[in-house]
């Protein structure tokens, strides 16, 4: 059954998130555990949609964050929360673990100290690789590889569905989401902030920035001008699943200032994927792939590993990180105004949601926010499984006869059913797009990318979109 999102007596919300992506939903999840009314605003139509949904997808150990810093400590923090909250949720994860390879003497002389920087974060599992066993947990990698350094418990997990859990866990707490709500302007009062926003105005007594590219407009709308977002745009590549048996492992390169660099990294969906680039650019909506992007990748992928160039492209995509002029996340609170800032949350928070919205948590109960923890809180969500290391419904002879609909494949590429797509039209917080069913089920996402199977899910999209039972979601809360 849908829950009923907490609606305030006065027309008024607790505490109004600002950003659906997996920092946000998390935050609106963990206020939502306390005695108070949340609202999640996201300016597009659905959770998940900017920042969120194009990443690496990867569960890191934090091994090579700059030790001392907040990130560190919360992407340390982070992984032990989100892999006990994958458990509790079906999040799929599969624990690779990870090599980082040397090609050259100064890298192969800077292992020792990533090694050490490791060690400094609390990860001590380590180990400085020759050139042998590199080559015997990855065959397949190109040759003149001098060295590695092995990272046991980095993993692979699916980062659409962290995100949906997080928001459907908010929601089922009794989080508002609404959706198309994107803010304009801010007017700030003695007791309460209106949010002037795309669908009408939203007020709150408390507002928290995790507005991901936008937060600085957002900090700024607060009278404030202490960072700026660059839009890094990182272009992948993602190989047919075919190429699987080729990357066991996540394989890293040396990481610089710019970021991790280029890698070639499992997914949980089975195929393989190569990238990202990093590319500072100036429009924070340009997701779209370039020649030179791809040419960049093309290069890095023949010297990493030629016999993945050999196989197909599945597809390619873009994402876009925030990027900001500070060397750390920034998350401040500014009590008199009631407001909180969660900017510069890059890559990591991924691996550091839950434990930034600790943080938060935390940050607010010292700025005067009054939180009594709730004793009534619903179960975890329980998320449908789209990853390929568990058995997926059309593989599920007792599901299937119970209801035949998990037994109509709909798309034959990814193995997705009709009952699948029903499902997610339905859910708690659901797919108002096709984009939307595809981050929920994989559908048109695999070798024909919707050609043969898009108008049938198109079609099934329509069926079920009439009686969705989150289109309250859209209304303005005045």
């Amino acid at each position: 059954m849908t829950p009923t999102p907490q609606h305030p007596h006065d027309g008024v919300f607790d505490i109004a998130v600002i950003g659906g992506g997996i920092v946000g939903a998390a935050i609106a999840r963990d206020l939502s555990g306390h005695d108070v009314t949340v609202a999640l605003l996201e300016a597009r139509d659905d959770v998940g949609d900017g920042t969120s949904k194009a990443n690496t997808a990867i569960l890191h150990t934090g091994f090579d964050a700059k030790p001392g810093t907040l990130e560190s400590r919360l992407v340390a923090r982070g992984y032990h929360l989100l892999s006990d909250y994958a458990k509790a949720t079906s999040i799929p994860v599969e624990h690779t673990g990870a090599v980082l390879v040397a090609w050259n003497d100064e890298e192969l002389a800077a292992l020792p100290e990533l090694k050490a920087k490791a060690e400094a974060n609390g990860y001590e599992h380590c180990r400085i690789v020759d050139a042998g066993d590199v080559y015997q947990v990855l065959p397949d990698l190109g040759e003149g590889a001098l060295g590695g350094l092995t990272v046991p418990d980095e993993s692979i997990i699916c980062t659409w569905t962290t995100n949906l859990a997080l928001a459907t866990d908010a929601r089922q707490r009794g989080t508002t989401i609404l959706l198309e709500h994107r803010v304009t302007g801010v007017d700030e009062g003695e007791e309460t902030t209106t949010l002037h926003t795309t669908s009408g105005d939203v007020r709150a007594r408390w507002v928290v920035n995790a507005a991901g590219l936008g937060a600085d407009h957002i900090d700024r709308l607060f009278g404030h001008d202490r960072f700026t977002v660059t839009p890094r745009r990182g272009e992948l590549f993602v190989f047919d699943k075919l190429t699987r048996p080729l990357v066991n492992k996540i394989v890293l390169p040396v990481p610089t200032s710019r970021g991790k660099g280029v890698l070639i990294s499992p997914t949980i969906y089975g195929n393989v994927m190569l990238g990202p680039t990093a590319e500072d650019l100036e429009d924070r909506s340009n997701t779209a792939t370039s020649e030179d992007g791809f040419g960049f990748l093309l290069t890095k992928g023949e010297r990493l590993m030629p016999r993945l160039l050999a196989e197909e492209v599945t597809a390619s995509y873009a994402g876009l990180r925030a990027a900001i002029d500070h060397p750390d996340y920034l998350i401040a609170a500014t009590a008199a105004q009631r407001y909180l800032l969660v900017g510069g949350i890059r890559s990591t928070g991924l691996t550091a949601g839950i434990a930034i919205a600790e943080h938060c948590r935390t940050l607010l109960e010292e700025a005067g926010l009054e939180l009594r923890t709730r004793t009534d809180l619903p179960d975890p969500p329980r998320m449908p499984n789209i990853g390929e290391a568990t058995p997926r419904p059309y593989q599920d002879a007792d599901l299937i006869s119970r209801d035949p609909a998990y037994g109509t494949i709909v798309c034959y590429c990814e193995r997705v059913t009709e009952g699948e797509i029903r499902d997610a039209c339905h859910a708690p917080v659901p797919a108002h797009s096709l984009e939307g069913l595809r981050r929920r089920t994989r559908a048109m996402n695999g070798r024909c990318q919707g050609f043969f199977c898009g108008a049938a899910v198109a079609a099934l999209r329509e069926q079920h979109h009439t009686h969705d039972g989150c289109s309250s979601q859209h209304k303005d809360v005045r």
